[in-house]
């Protein structure tokens, strides 16, 4: 199986905690026996620009633009997305992207939400993307979900740079969360090949 890591984050590689746990995240998926192919797709290093109609019109400076992701995300089982808070909300980057993926790419398809904060916060981006960004890509997110608080003190290469009650918390409670979602994986693959999913009378949510 492939799982894809999506970092939300729009800041710069070297103030990136979230591209950390990104980063920590592919390490981890590759520890789980379902996942050989892991991929990051990161709003650090390439955000799109906003949308526009032409993402539905087919335009072709979209169509170079989207394509090679899209392949990505189609040829994915899962997903992993890391959602930094920024004032309370989800990343526009990051809402943003899923503007511009279909069902056809990430419909059906597991995703566990990473929340990231600074401090204690971290829940309100994560409700934001439960509410707001599934309605019509389909994209599943699973029940279980992650929220890495005082960030900057967990997941570091340097042990003394760690707060170590915590950093083996999450480090543990991350493995967890990783084994359900391939245990998603492999169940909604089955989902899939059902062929019964795609109704375009019925093409978006309500």
């Amino acid at each position: 199986m492939k799982i894809t890591v999506i970092n939300g984050s729009m800041r710069h590689v070297e103030h990136s905690q979230s591209l950390k746990v990104s980063r920590y995240l592919l390490q981890a998926l590759k520890s789980q026996s379902y996942c050989r192919y892991t991929h990051l797709i990161s709003m650090t290093e390439k955000p799109y620009p906003l949308w526009n109609e032409g993402v539905w019109d087919g335009e072709p400076e979209w169509k170079a633009l989207l394509e090679p992701i899209g392949d990505e995300l189609a040829t994915s089982d899962g997903f992993v997305v890391v959602v930094p808070e920024y004032h309370g909300m989800a990343p526009a980057a990051l809402k943003n992207f899923l503007l511009m993926h279909n069902k056809y790419q990430i419909g059906h398809k597991p995703a566990l939400l990473v929340g990231v904060s600074s401090s204690d916060g971290g829940a309100y981006p994560v409700a934001e993307m439960r509410m707001s960004s599934t309605k019509n890509n389909r994209l599943c997110y699973i029940p279980e979900q992650l929220i890495l608080r005082h960030v900057e003190t967990v997941l570091n290469e340097k042990n003394e740079d760690n707060n170590a009650e915590a950093d083996a918390y999450f480090r543990e409670r991350i493995d967890f969360a990783l084994t359900i979602l391939g245990e998603y994986a492999k169940a909604l693959k089955q989902v899939r090949a059902s062929n019964t999913l795609h109704n375009e009378k019925f093409s978006n949510g309500m």
